[in-house]
């Protein structure tokens, strides 16, 4: 679709970097004037104020969101032949860094409501190797952390959060990163903190883990030209950083407005859930920071979900699908032994969810638009 066709893109990353263009580019420019593009002053201011931000000690920026799994679960203790709980509807990239640690992962079912991991169908799946979870805030709701604690303590398992769609999300008193052992957050440029390219960050209360994740990022050397680890190469470029770290104080205010205008959505698509068609559940508020927005359509417009993309994009609204295949059933993972039907929450989910534009700065009229459009579309199909 030409750019000019498009009255709603599916992300808007422009209404956040022109106010802060000028600003940004300094950013760059002064990293380009000291040099230090790689563990430079950028990346250690960054640190601090995100761990400040977050209400931990101790943040390490890594390369990628799936590098910060991969990377906290190591320096959390887990080795090969653990096995880690993680949901099955989630983006790939959760299983990845299971997988990179050395453990197996052990894919649990979800709840049809939220899309959340469904810690009761988790708990059947405990053995004597398994020794972590990792609960993902999916769509930046995060999953009751009174019940990972309780969940994690029955079972005695470290919690680490995949945190990557949830910067600042908030419940029960929490914040994302602060209920586990450590957590992992991703900087992709879409994301409601994100880089010019790909970044991740590792967050942790624990001296001797923070540790671990730096000497893990840079090759397993605590020191230069001394490796106690076997380590990699992951490290967050200064650039990255200076961008981020100049963007994070704007974070709160465009949560609260993905929150506003997620509320704007929910009102407007009250008369459609009489058809069976609605948002997934919010049970956090405002604490829910809605890096995407999701509605789930009924088992009749599931089918044709495809041409309502299409349609929807023939009249410039741009729509996404998260996720259209669940973990378990991805081909490149299918030695996990897993098959289809052993998931059907996830597997439904995966059929019937449609991610409908979201952004700070998204307006009213807008939302309008999108809501109007789609309920065209549903009554056109419908007849």
């Amino acid at each position: 679709m030409n750019a000019n066709q498009i009255k709603v893109p599916f992300v808007d990353l422009n209404l956040q970097h022109q106010p802060i263009q000028t600003k940004i580019e300094r950013a760059i420019a002064e990293v380009i004037e000291r040099g230090d593009f790689v563990l430079g002053q950028a990346l250690s201011e960054f640190e601090t104020a995100f761990a400040e931000a977050c209400g931990v000690k101790y943040a390490v920026g890594v390369a990628s969101g799936t590098d910060a799994i991969s990377i906290g679960l190591q320096a959390c203790g887990i080795v090969p032949g653990d096995e880690v709980i993680v949901p099955s509807n989630t983006f790939i990239a959760s299983v990845i860094g299971i997988i990179q640690a050395g453990a197996k992962p052990i894919l649990a079912e979800c709840d049809r409501n939220t899309a959340l991991i469904d810690l009761a169908a988790a708990a059947k799946l405990i053995t004597p190797q398994t020794k972590a979870i990792v609960p993902v805030h999916l769509y930046g709701q995060m999953v009751s952390p009174t019940q990972l604690l309780d969940f994690a303590d029955t079972h005695n398992l470290i919690i680490f959060e995949d945190s990557a769609q949830a910067h600042l999300a908030e419940t029960e008193g929490y914040r994302a990163g602060g209920v586990g052992k450590a957590a992992g957050f991703s900087f992709y440029p879409s994301k409601n903190l994100g880089a010019f390219g790909n970044g991740g960050m590792i967050i942790t209360n624990d001296e001797s883990v923070a540790q671990k994740m730096r000497s893990l990022r840079n090759y397993g050397a605590p020191k230069k030209y001394f490796h106690t680890e076997l380590g990699t190469n992951s490290r967050l470029d200064t650039l990255q950083a200076a961008i981020l770290n100049l963007k994070l104080p704007h974070l709160s205010s465009w949560n609260q407005q993905r929150n506003q205008a997620a509320q704007y959505y929910d009102r407007l698509l009250q008369p459609l859930k009489e058809r069976d068609i609605f948002p997934i559940t919010n049970l956090t508020g405002v604490g829910h920071v809605y890096h995407l927005y999701i509605i789930r359509l009924n088992s009749h417009l599931a089918i044709k979900r495809e041409l309502i993309q299409q349609k929807m994009a023939a009249r410039g609204i741009q729509t996404g699908i998260h996720y259209p295949i669940p973990c378990h059933l991805q081909p490149a993972y299918r030695y996990l032994g897993y098959q289809k039907g052993d998931f059907p929450e996830a597997e439904t989910l995966c059929q019937n969810v449609l991610s409908l534009p979201m952004y700070p700065g998204i307006t009213k009229a807008q939302i309008e638009l999108v809501i109007e459009e789609l309920s065209t579309i549903i009554d056109i199909l419908q007849k």
